[in-house]
């Protein structure tokens, strides 16, 4: 968000120099404009890899956000019954956010269930949850703005 933030936040200031040395012009403004909407959609067509882990007992389906989506509507994609311990990376692009939701039922309840979304090494999420029916997600904010 600090990385944006300033991009943002210097444009506008560029901005306001130039409106202000060109005594408001319309050419000024519009190239102040431009500069900033160029600037937002570098960010968000930055792409960035995270990698999703989900460790437990047993887990009878693991939902994660695969990528090729967008912010508003990501794209999921379903895993059933896979072998614990299970990892996957991912790409994905400017403020998509990476989701992973493991989910298992377990008769006797006593299964324990984590997940965890790392990028770059570092642990953007992490989660655990035991019990009958355990849902524990992992949503973290994409790396891009946070």
């Amino acid at each position: 968000m600090n990385r944006i933030r300033r991009s943002l936040m210097s444009a506008l200031v560029a901005g306001g120099l130039v409106l202000g040395l060109s005594a408001c012009s319309d050419d000024a403004a519009k190239k102040v404009e431009d500069e900033l909407v160029e600037e937002v959609d570098k960010q968000l067509d930055e792409e960035y890899e995270v990698t999703y882990e989900v460790t437990g007992e047993k887990v009878d389906s693991i939902e994660f956000n695969a990528g090729g989506g967008d912010a508003a509507d990501p794209k999921f994609e379903t895993v059933d019954n896979p072998t614990l311990p299970w990892k996957k990376t991912v790409k994905l692009r400017g403020i998509e956010a990476p989701v992973v939701i493991p989910v298992t039922v377990d008769a006797d309840g006593s299964g324990d269930l984590s997940c965890k979304i790392l990028h770059k090494g570092k642990t953007l999420a992490e989660e655990s949850d035991a019990g009958t029916v355990s849902v524990t997600g992992c949503v973290a904010v994409s790396p891009i703005v946070g």
